[in-house]
């Protein structure tokens, strides 16, 4: 049988299509199907910086899950989200939220933690990355504008020296233990359930100082009755670029910023963990996602499973000194 030179460019270009179209369905037939429902757990309640961050990432694992779903489970400090986590299948439907402090700062101040930071989390990735303010309100006088002269100030008055934190054992709580270890001054502290309720009591002349994240400070900003003094970040923030970091104002070794990230449960499989990795990276990435968190003073970040492991183990090691000599502790 006789083919032309027309016949046969047309009989290879179909079946160059029909091979393209083939390896497509083929790749199609080997990746994953997407789950069903992923359930994303935040130990906080709704409304906060960690429950904004699983909302906005919810809307874009599309392609990972038919369906996101977050869940508050809120109480103790955290703990409760996590121990949840723990005891899910490791089957890529469950996803936990949570601040590093939990895993990081907790196993230095309970002497009875129902989880290990280590074994009982796979990492997945970092979500953002935040810095703590120290500021103060109404009770402490206009012409107080540093750290150093807030802690003046506060030798002088003894009744002012003290401040909130949005919890007792927070990051930002023992930065202000830190800060006034470093000063020479019985800094008191009063723990809260938030930043926002020591900020109102702050805005009372209840408290005089408040330590707490950058970010829930900033809408107190424009009425000029909370002035942050420092910020904790090895560099300034870019949400308050106006004000100095504690480094800045000679407390040499009070660079401290904390990290919201993604956990599955321990013993999920290798490439489950690295699906979630995939995706959750692309959700941070996307310029609505990263517009959004800055409006919470949070900056969006991303990184490997195996960063995030070593980021917790160092985070761990470097929190220990600091609680021993600070001497705090809870009750477990």
């Amino acid at each position: 049988m006789h083919i032309n030179r027309r016949q046969w460019l047309g009989t290879t270009g179909a079946g160059a299509l029909l091979a393209s179209l083939g390896q497509q369905a083929w790749a199609q037939a080997q990746a994953p199907a997407a789950i069903e429902t992923l359930n994303i757990i935040t130990g906080f309640a709704a409304g906060g910086t960690s429950d904004a961050i699983c909302r906005r990432v919810a809307t874009k694992l599309s392609g990972y899950a038919k369906a996101a779903v977050v869940e508050n489970r809120t109480g103790a400090g955290g703990q409760i989200a996590i121990n949840y986590v723990k005891g899910r299948p490791a089957d890529g439907a469950t996803l936990l939220q949570t601040p590093t402090s939990m895993l990081s700062i907790y196993p230095h101040i309970y002497k009875k933690l129902a989880y290990d930071p280590v074994t009982d989390l796979a990492p997945v990735t970092v979500g953002c990355i935040f810095d703590f303010g120290f500021a103060v309100g109404p009770a402490v006088p206009a012409s107080v504008t540093t750290v150093p002269e807030f802690f003046a100030w506060a030798k002088a008055n003894p009744t002012g020296a003290n401040f909130g934190s949005p919890a007792p054992g927070s990051t930002p709580h023992f930065i202000g233990a830190l800060l006034g270890q470093h000063a020479g001054v019985d800094f008191k502290h009063a723990g809260y359930r938030g930043t926002q309720p020591a900020l109102l009591d702050m805005l009372g002349g209840n408290v005089s100082a408040v330590c707490g994240p950058v970010g829930d400070m900033l809408q107190h900003l424009p009425s000029g009755k909370i002035r942050i003094l420092g910020v904790s970040g090895a560099k300034r923030s870019r949400f308050a670029p106006q004000v100095p970091t504690l480094v800045e104002q000679g407390y040499k070794d009070m660079a401290h910023s904390e990290w919201f990230a993604f956990f599955a449960p321990a013993k999920t499989p290798v490439e489950t963990v690295q699906r979630l990795n995939s995706h959750l990276r692309k959700a941070l990435a996307t310029a609505d996602v990263v517009d959004s968190l800055a409006t919470f003073g949070l900056e969006a970040q991303s990184s490997t499973p195996a960063e995030l492991a070593a980021l917790v183990q160092s985070e761990l090691a470097k929190w220990g000194p600091i609680v021993k000599r600070v001497g705090f502790t809870a009750e477990g």
